[in-house]
């Protein structure tokens, strides 16, 4: 290749990445899935060719990097419409650690060992398993934690106040995209008449109000509407 065509080559890949890119959101660097991760390299593997290739044409190279975005896009898009396929597309977060014991069959369905736990919990500056009251193994494959309340910084035991008890251990959600998450609602010991009753409470009387509630550990209900105005 002359050295003007790599020029027009290296320019023209790093213009049309720069606006897949854009196109594509912030999701790929703040909340990057296995699949994300994937595509990303996908992607940056085609304008590297695309640039430095001279066998492949710059149209097909072009071709390529569009439609792979397009087909990225397509999937975040049932993501977002559709619960069932974004637990196929995504997965689920796994509790890995439930009160203070360590789920084996959990860390084997991640496919997470004890000493990547370890480490895991290490960069949240805990070195002990005892402090860990809850772990969750995110999509992203970061490591969510919560410590037991006496163990936390800044704690009511340092302070001499007696922890008050939740009922319940973790908010829990009970609406999703719209949709009554029963087998949670059964969980917790309620059932739709519970919830539709909460819900009149904070004077929504129709379910598809609602996008996104949860049960929080003191029993209350939180409630997001659907069509929040922007700011």
């Amino acid at each position: 290749m002359s050295l003007t065509e790599v020029l027009w080559r290296v320019s023209l890949s790093f213009i049309v990445l720069f606006v897949l890119t854009r196109i594509m959101g912030r999701k790929e660097i703040s909340q990057m899935t296995f699949f994300n991760f994937v595509s990303a390299i996908a992607i940056g593997s085609i304008t590297a060719n695309l640039a430095v290739n001279g066998n492949l044409s710059i149209r097909n190279g072009v071709i390529a990097l569009v439609i792979w975005t397009a087909f990225t896009l397509l999937i975040a898009f049932i993501d977002i419409k559709s619960k069932n396929a974004r637990k196929f597309t995504t997965g689920e977060p796994v509790i890995v650690i439930r009160e203070g014991r360590i789920m084996e069959n959990s860390l084997r369905s991640t496919q997470l060992d004890i000493d990547s736990l370890r480490a895991l919990l290490r960069q949240k500056s805990i070195f002990t398993l005892k402090d860990v009251q809850f772990a969750i193994f995110e999509t992203s494959g970061r490591l969510s934690v919560m410590k037991y309340e006496s163990n936390q910084p800044a704690t009511k035991k340092d302070l001499n106040i007696i922890p008050k008890d939740n009922i319940y251990p973790l908010a829990t959600e009970v609406i999703s995209d719209g949709l009554i998450n029963t087998e949670n609602l059964h969980r917790l010991g309620k059932n739709k008449d519970w919830l539709n009753q909460q819900l009149q409470n904070k004077g929504i009387h129709n379910i598809d109000q609602v996008f996104y509630a949860e049960v929080l550990p003191n029993a209350a209900l939180y409630v997001d509407k659907k069509d929040d105005a922007s700011s």
